[in-house]
């Protein structure tokens, strides 16, 4: 994996952590954003964990450039926010990113981040969504929209992905609507069949983008 944030003492502490771990090894690092998309370019990284605040080049363009829209061999790309804005979840869900954390995560969620992004899969950090509630005070459910109703979407798994949208884990979700976990399962993949899209993430990316959920007023 490759590792990209402007403090070299942040570099270092996460090759660190994740270095320790079992079938993780850093093959490069990175202080700006062009010199990210440099490193990944040429060594093609499993997974790119990346800070939004970088010189030349902040981490949404990066994203942007290694795993948005027309990226013919995306990669996965996590990004690290310290949360100031909220639009950077969304804007870096457009773009692309396979997962969110904190800079202020635990050892634990970040090896857990990098280890799910290298499966193919995605993984967004509690806090980022409790915080993103906390900004906006609630989020409310839209009326089902023509894009909505366009995409093929039955009532229930419209109620999955709103819950993906807020950052609802599976476990949670089946909590919520009263589902076995291989059901919510069967749901997820049928969803992301339907949207045409790879993972959860695309899944949340694609209910804001088309107003299923929004900020309460």
């Amino acid at each position: 994996m490759v590792i990209a944030d402007d403090q070299q003492m942040v570099r270092a502490g996460f090759s660190l952590i994740l270095g320790a771990q079992p079938g993780i090894t850093v093959v490069g690092e990175a202080a700006d954003g062009v010199e990210c998309i440099e490193v990944a370019r040429r060594l093609r990284p499993h997974v790119v964990l990346a800070d939004i605040r970088m010189p030349r080049l902040d981490g949404l363009e990066v994203v942007r450039q290694l795993a948005g829209p027309g990226v013919a061999d995306p990669m996965n790309v996590v990004l690290i926010t310290t949360f100031d804005q909220d639009d950077y979840v969304r804007t870096g869900l457009r773009n692309g990113a396979c997962g969110f954390l904190l800079k202020d995560a635990s050892p634990a969620l970040l090896v857990e981040a990098v280890q799910a992004a290298a499966r193919g899969d995605s993984l967004v950090s509690p806090a980022v969504t409790v915080r993103l509630l906390k900004h906006m005070e609630r989020v409310e459910w839209a009326p089902e929209s023509t894009s909505e109703a366009a995409a093929g979407l039955s009532e229930r798994e419209m109620d999955i992905v709103r819950l993906v949208a807020v950052g609802r884990t599976n476990h949670e979700i089946c909590d919520a609507l009263s589902l076995s976990l291989s059901t919510v399962k069967t749901y997820l993949a049928r969803v992301q069949a339907k949207l045409g899209v790879r993972n959860r993430v695309e899944v949340a990316a694609w209910a804001w983008e088309h107003g299923a959920v929004r900020p309460g007023r």
